[in-house]
């Protein structure tokens, strides 16, 4: 979890490094379409089944955590900023505690309500309500794309209870199919003419093989070893990490409620990561 988290937050800063150069909906296909290519590919050359016991879970976790999720997400950034947007759609986690105990029946204990106040006040604190937070539209947008990601995770979790699937050919097909998705999208919404140069070649290789293919497949990997709610949970470290690799690309130094945000939420991370180590009293 704590590469995943890296891997992500490195990622935001190659997201905005190459924001010039590419459309939003173009991005979001050649991220998971190559993507999920890669990790196919892989589990060709490593012989693994590319069929998946249950392609209904497969298709409906590509068109949550993927499409649904970073579609939402790159539109949002049309219309707001990068750092409220980022934040709103970390609402995540809080949205996994929700669907897995719907659809899981995984009730969160004692110690992990702790560690989720803890991170919530922190949130809080980071994405500071109280203060103008610009277009309206972005913020639904961002929530609505926190919602999809928590709803994909629970059902990738669900899948791999059930199913037990090979979690690289499941990575894989989810990834591709959320990204072929988008295709139609891409083609209909206009878009900035993408211009190819060795910023956007690196970027997109750093994205699309260290962010998406190794990404996701980490992530799944832990959502299908930990309860959903605490893996949901840990995934809160990601913007953390982003806004601080944001201080120090870009000088963007972090407010002082800001700052005390990020440690509420890396206190309840420690916290929610102490409660998962310590098994549950029969």
């Amino acid at each position: 979890m704590i590469v995943t988290v890296v891997t992500w937050a490195g990622s935001w800063i190659a997201m905005k490094m190459i924001v010039p150069y590419i459309g939003p909906f173009d991005f979001v296909v050649l991220r998971y379409v190559c993507g999920g290519a890669v990790l196919l590919v892989i589990a060709l050359v490593l012989r693994r089944p590319l069929a998946m016991p249950s392609w209904r879970y497969t298709v409906l976790v590509g068109l949550t955590q993927t499409a649904a999720f970073q579609g939402l997400v790159q539109t949002a950034l049309v219309h707001g900023g990068v750092g409220k947007t980022s934040l709103m759609a970390y609402t995540m986690p809080f949205w996994v505690v929700l669907f897995s105990w719907l659809l899981l029946g995984d009730k969160p204990g004692p110690r992990h309500w702790y560690g989720i106040a803890l991170a919530a006040i922190g949130l809080l604190c980071v994405m500071q309500p109280w203060r103008p937070i610009g277009d309206g539209v972005s913020i639904i947008l961002a929530l609505c794309s926190g919602l999809c990601w928590g709803l994909g995770t629970v059902l990738a979790k669900k899948g791999f209870n059930r199913h037990q699937p090979d979690i690289i050919a499941f990575t894989g097909w989810q990834m591709f199919l959320g990204g072929a998705v988008m295709v139609p999208v891409a083609l209909a919404v206009p878009q900035i003419h993408t211009v190819w140069n060795t910023e956007l070649v690196l970027g997109m290789l750093y994205i699309i093989l260290a962010a998406s293919a190794a990404g996701w497949l980490l992530w799944l990997i832990v959502v299908r070893r930990v309860p959903a709610s605490v893996a949901g949970l840990s995934g809160l470290g990601t913007p953390v990490i982003a806004a601080l690799l944001a201080w120090l690309f870009f000088d963007e130094r972090p407010a002082p409620v800001e700052a005390l945000g990020m440690v509420l939420i890396l206190c309840g991370l420690i916290v929610v990561a102490r409660a998962a180590s310590r098994p549950r009293a029969s």
